[in-house]
């Protein structure tokens, strides 16, 4: 699982002109089961994922398709971790991701 972090090095209105399509870009990662959650950062200066792929190189690959990534408007950093514990409401959501070891 990743922690993928997001810092944009663009101005806010470039990143509002790519906006539609970054959001299809999540949206497909999302239908897919890559993606269980994302948003901005507080205050705006990116945002964050946290995505479950098989591997490192998967993460770096799927967010070379994303348009913030392709149009040089954001940097990434990738944060790999284990999971081991979830909140009883979210277990059967989440079960196939924690690491029960």
């Amino acid at each position: 699982m990743f922690l993928i972090e997001l810092t944009y090095i663009r101005d806010l209105a470039y990143i509002d002109s790519l906006l539609r399509a970054h959001n299809a870009f999540l949206q497909q990662h999302y239908d897919a089961g890559h993606f269980l959650f994302s948003g901005r950062k507080v205050p705006r200066e990116g945002g964050l994922i946290v995505a479950n792929f098989s591997s490192l190189q998967a993460a770096h690959e799927a967010i070379q398709q994303d348009p913030f990534y392709q149009y040089g408007a954001a940097e990434y950093r990738f944060i790999e971790f284990a999971p081991t514990r979830v909140h009883p409401d979210a277990q059967q959501q989440f079960e196939h991701v924690v690491n029960n070891n």
